[in-house]
């Protein structure tokens, strides 16, 4: 008998082995690694910090501005040495996002108090301007706004939202518009001028948010969401409008498939979009992140990041460096809200 021993004892562990290495399955049957994303990254991909979210690359390519967490503080941190620093040093109800201007200074998004995550965050976010190195607090801007801010990489002008939650008294719930602004100086203090719509969002667009501008800022890039009462899934597609003529140009649309486009190349012609392309799902539940050339209408799309082949994981927030070689982004979980993000990640291209 115990000449079968060892066989035995070595098909035991084969098989251990089998059942260890053979991946998991999803209800959908699309098969998932097991293990995280941040303890398998590619040679191209370092993690930066390991707390955080939504980043923001300085004009010079040498800094990082991101928020601790959602209605938390904002850091910046040296993409060379490390260091991080406090942004907000100032006692405050927490912020949202951070941003540069192109002169350095930081644009902020914030309530003026905390009442509840989904008032707060959906109800009472404001614009702030904090300029660079200062000692003060940031100064108001006095324009609500939902979700995020595109801004140009040459001149301080600026696009946000309102909607029928962020201004009820003035739009209906389902329709938005889209303003682009200059960030002056008044009274030696910073101030919103030169405030025009560029588009007005309803029906099959029926929420939206302004991501960037390109074309020497002539055309301001945004996503379009459809919330679908029945199913309840938000999708996303990708457009684009002509800020002289207003004309609407829709970039990638493509039914069950959520796509996100979050910043423009400095080229121009390609964008980093959250995707849920090849993924179980079409929600922003299940994500990775694509490099998109806009006029291929979908057919020029590759996929640059592998967050989603893990259960529960998804990429999101991608921003791209002043010279086109990295990307920033973070690291996310599908159950949380949107902009949750669990450390900042460099991907390196060239």
């Amino acid at each position: 008998m115990k000449r079968f021993a060892v066989p035995l004892a070595l098909g035991i562990a084969a098989a251990a082995l089998i059942a260890n290495a053979a991946p998991a399955k999803e209800p959908h049957g699309r098969a998932v690694r097991s293990g995280s994303p941040e303890h398998n990254l590619p040679r191209n991909v370092t993690q930066l910090t390991w707390f955080g979210e939504r980043a923001s690359w300085s004009p010079d390519g040498k800094r990082i501005a991101f928020m601790s967490k959602s209605f938390g503080d904002a850091f910046e941190i040296d993409v060379a040495t490390r260091r991080i620093r406090l942004v907000t040093h100032f006692p405050n109800p927490g912020f949202l996002r951070v941003q540069y201007m192109p002169n350095g200074d930081y644009l902020l998004v914030g309530a003026r108090d905390f009442q509840d995550v989904s008032k707060t965050r959906y109800h009472a976010q404001e614009l702030w301007l904090l300029p660079k190195d200062s000692k003060d607090r940031p100064v108001a801007l006095n324009e609500k706004l939902s979700e995020g801010v595109a801004i140009s990489r040459t001149q301080p002008k600026i696009a946000w939202l309102i909607n029928g939650q962020t201004n009820p008294g003035e739009l209906q719930p389902g329709t938005g518009i889209i303003y682009t602004a200059d960030i002056v100086t008044q009274d030696g203090k910073p101030a919103i001028a030169n405030k025009r719509e560029a588009v007005r969002l309803s029906g099959d667009c029926n929420g939206g948010e302004p991501q960037d501008f390109r074309n020497q800022d002539k055309e301001l890039i945004f996503v379009c969401y459809r919330y679908d009462p029945a199913t309840k899934i938000v999708n996303a597609n990708i457009r684009g409008v002509d800020l002289a003529s207003g004309q609407v140009t829709t970039y990638l649309n493509v039914p069950n498939e959520y796509n996100e486009v979050e910043g423009i190349y400095p080229d121009g012609r390609h964008a980093l979009v959250e995707s849920s392309r090849d993924l179980a799902t079409p929600t922003s539940k299940t994500l990775d992140i694509w490099k998109l050339r806009l006029d291929s209408n979908g057919q020029d799309m590759v996929r640059m990041t592998r967050w989603g082949d893990y259960a529960g994981y998804k990429a999101s927030n991608p921003v791209v460096s002043p010279d086109g070689r990295t990307f920033a982004f973070q690291s996310g979980k599908s159950g949380d809200e949107a902009g949750v993000g669990y450390g900042i990640f460099l991907l390196r291209e060239k």
